[in-house]
């Protein structure tokens, strides 16, 4: 038990708790005679649905009600430049963990090295964990001719997987700041010089970017992930602004190098480093923000094989987090806002597709009607709600997916997958040992026609494709 409250011990049994009571919940309501086996479903449907009303349309007010003022700090999600920023500007190191990357690692050096940080030292890290195809030649070329360039290069067997990588240049670092990008990443050349002013004035210990998908015009696929990544942010800032938690994403996340050995580094017993950290950051009492603009950008997988092996370690790491944690979660640590809110995203998350799929086997089994259907309806009805005020909001980087009545059809049939990842996710913790090793997701860069072949009839045949939205008119 560490100094957070959290334990890696125990997660089979943990895992298998979770399902007995989703089990329970799910199959219960069966036994009550009709209409009174509605009367759970219906209780959490008001309680969760007033959460997310509130987290959803709540922030829309607000942000409305803050635009246009000049007086006082930015608002979340807000942009900030450099303008009134009169304090020193400290040193910046961009942090890079790289394993077969040579589609687009060169690309990456690039883009750092075109960043504009005019007051500030800025060096690039560049950790090379075990790489076998050409990632390795490329960087010791790379590290030749671009001075700020550093490359630390670790055996593919080091173990730890990324957060293994993070910790291992971690004890190098100079910086007051750490900006970790994946490899794929895209930004604006003035993103420093406008998060870094946002970030000290704001006194965070940690800042997420919005994720903005480059190759959303690629099919319906990249299209749905790139409206559950504006999903995720307007969620994400009405968490906050609400009195809430906000979690980092991975990449495009800016850590004070301080915070983060305060909490112990990078948890390397866990598959998601990100959500580890944000509950150990939270624990600690080290805030953590988040910013609308300027965005970073990504590639979102192409086909559902690759979403699946993605969501499966997403979930996977989102729960391990509250298996590991929940002690502290419990505690004085957090107060009674940031308790309700992280346990109204936990129930929305995680429980609501576990008893979800219990209540459809247990009405098929009983030949009873299901009892959970108003609770699904509300979450995804919302969820809808919140993928069409983001793809509407003006933005920064690729265009956002253009809002009509099918596409949000299209964006809440995509987040049913998680009534799947999650059922099923869960019974393999609970059933198998874990071994965890690094599971990356493939980046394609400029090679896209690696899986192109598989996507051409797919974008060929979207009936929400947008010319405008074509991948090559957009930054990469």
């Amino acid at each position: 038990m560490t100094a957070t409250g959290s334990s890696p011990r125990g997660r089979r049994g943990k895992a298998a708790l979770f399902v007995l009571l989703c089990g329970w919940a799910g199959v219960a309501p069966h036994w009550l005679e009709p209409p009174r086996n509605l009367l759970p479903a219906a209780s959490l449907t008001l309680l969760l649905g007033a959460y997310v009303v509130r987290t959803v349309l709540g922030q829309l007010w607000r942000r409305n009600r803050a635009q246009g003022s000049i007086d006082g700090p930015a608002p979340f999600g807000s942009t900030c430049g450099d303008a009134s920023w009169t304090g020193p500007w400290p040193a910046v190191d961009v942090v890079v963990a790289a394993r077969d990357e040579q589609a687009v690692v060169g690309r990456l050096v690039e883009r750092v090295s075109r960043l504009r940080y005019r007051h500030g030292v800025l060096r690039l890290w560049v950790v090379d964990d075990g790489s076998e195809d050409r990632t390795p030649e490329l960087l010791q070329a790379l590290e030749a001719s671009t001075p700020m360039l550093r490359v630390l290069r670790r055996p593919r067997l080091a173990g730890g997987g990324k957060s293994g990588a993070l910790n291992a240049v971690l004890e190098q670092l100079e910086g007051r700041w750490m900006l970790v990008l994946d490899a794929d990443a895209g930004f604006q050349e003035d993103l420093l010089e406008r998060l870094i002013p946002r970030a000290e004035q704001g006194g965070w210990s940690a800042m997420q970017l919005r994720k903005a998908v480059v190759n959303a015009g690629s099919n319906l696929l990249t299209r749905a992930q790139a409206m559950e990544m504006a999903l995720d942010a307007v969620v994400q800032e009405g968490r906050l602004a609400g009195g809430g938690v906000a979690e980092l994403r991975g990449n495009g996340q800016l850590l004070r190098r301080d915070a983060i050995t305060r909490v112990g580094g990078f948890n390397e017993e866990t598959v998601t480093d990100d959500l580890d950290l944000s509950f150990r950051l939270l624990l600690a009492g080290e805030p953590v923000g988040v910013l609308w603009d300027p965005p970073v950008e990504e590639e979102a997988v192409l086909t559902i094989p690759a979403l699946w092996r993605q969501r499966q370690r997403w979930a996977e790491g989102g729960l391990q987090r509250f298996f590991d944690y929940w002690p502290g979660l419990l505690s004085q640590r957090l107060n009674p806002d940031q308790k309700l809110d992280l346990t109204s995203f936990f129930l929305l998350q995680y429980v609501l597709p576990m008893v979800s799929v219990v209540d459809l086997l247990s009405a098929l089994a009983t030949r009873t009607a299901p009892t959970a259907w108003p609770l699904s309806i509300v979450a995804l009805g919302l969820s809808g709600a919140a993928i069409v005020a983001g793809c509407r909001r003006p933005s920064e980087g690729p265009p956002l997916p253009a809002m009509n009545p099918l596409a949000a059809a299209l964006g809440i049939t995509y987040l049913m997958h998680w009534f799947v990842v999650i059922p099923w996710v869960t019974l393999r913790m609970a059933l198998l040992p874990k071994r965890l090793v690094w599971a990356k997701t493939q980046h394609l860069g400029s090679d896209s026609s690696i899986e192109s072949s598989d996507d051409a009839l797919t974008a060929s045949l979207d009936p929400l494709a947008d010319p405008l939205s074509d991948p090559s008119t957009q930054p990469s």
